[in-house]
């Protein structure tokens, strides 16, 4: 995780600098008026950012990587259905290669190929038997075409939240008609109490990434949504200080928000149904929902 010699660097604007604790001491709340909540352990729909290039790479590590703990339900999941597994949206192998390290046979699909290089790699460097469990493949979700069939589909990380309301009814039936019987879909996304988001449809977070090489990262997240097209476009300010220096970077992703009922429709219309609704209270607006589908019989 590291910023290539000579990028040049935006500047975190001064209303959304990080509100740092002391480097022993308990965390600060935030200036009265400032706007910008502190969390520990609850992230602003960080799950689907994808690396904008090469040099934003080690951000999308930074933010994805201390707060992975839903591998263990996932993996929990696999062991209940089997392999092979269909990680849609696997980036850089965050559930792809642990689930081939305990064994299961799993395709990666994702649309960005350094990503998938990325995953490809890890994957070796562990060990062949590792390695000849993963099998990638670059598509865009929005378009996939499978030729596999699946006891398990994953759409973890919330990228569902990635595609287009148009483009969720042909990515879930294309899903469902290459699950095995009884095969599963697994899905997370982050749903949004509609009354929140009138009352404060701009959010700003601020919270500290884990580090052990004597870095302080703190990241300031702003989400802003709209209600007429139901998006959120979601802008990173991260600032990494060390002994000598400060770098500072600044990513931007857009996602979709999503309607319940809507997905439900969706999924039963494909062939699925909901089989398992497991939710998670994020704030007093916001929870994280995982939903475990079968495929009819």
């Amino acid at each position: 995780m590291h910023t290539p010699s000579g990028t040049s660097l935006p500047v975190v604007p001064a209303a959304l600098a990080p509100v740092l604790p002391s480097r022993y001491g308990r965390e600060r709340e935030p200036a009265p008026g400032a706007g910008v909540r502190v969390t520990p352990d609850s992230l602003p729909g960080l799950e689907s950012v994808s690396p904008a290039d090469e040099a934003s790479v080690w951000l999308h590590d930074a933010l994805l990587g201390p707060h992975s703990a839903d591998i263990v339900r996932y993996l929990s999941l696999a062991r209940s259905t089997g392999g092979p597994v269909l990680d849609l949206g696997s980036g850089a192998g965050r559930l792809a290669v642990p689930f081939a390290r305990h064994g299961f046979a799993v395709e990666a699909v994702d649309r960005d190929a350094s990503a998938l290089e990325r995953l490809e790699g890890w994957a070796r460097r562990i060990g062949p038997q590792v390695a000849g469990l993963v099998m990638t493949h670059r598509a865009d979700l929005n378009e996939l075409r499978l030729d596999g069939s699946y006891r398990l589909a994953l759409l973890a990380g919330a990228m569902v939240t990635a595609v287009p309301p148009a483009r969720r009814p042909g990515l879930l039936r294309e899903v469902a008609g290459h699950l095995e019987a009884g095969g599963a879909l697994a899905l997370d996304y982050t749903a949004h109490q509609l009354p929140g988001l009138i009352a404060e449809p701009r959010r700003t977070w601020a919270f500290q990434v884990p580090r052990f090489d004597g870095i302080d990262e703190w990241v300031v997240a702003r989400q802003v949504f709209d209600l007429p097209s139901m998006s959120e476009r979601i802008t990173y300010y991260t600032a990494r200080t060390g002994k000598l220096s400060t770098e500072r970077v600044v990513l931007t992703t857009d996602k979709w928000i999503v309607d319940p009922e809507r997905l439900a429709a969706e999924l039963h219309s494909a062939g699925l149904h909901i089989e398992g609704r497991r939710r998670h209270r994020i704030d007093e607006r916001t929870e994280s929902v995982l939903l475990v589908c079968r495929a009819d019989d």
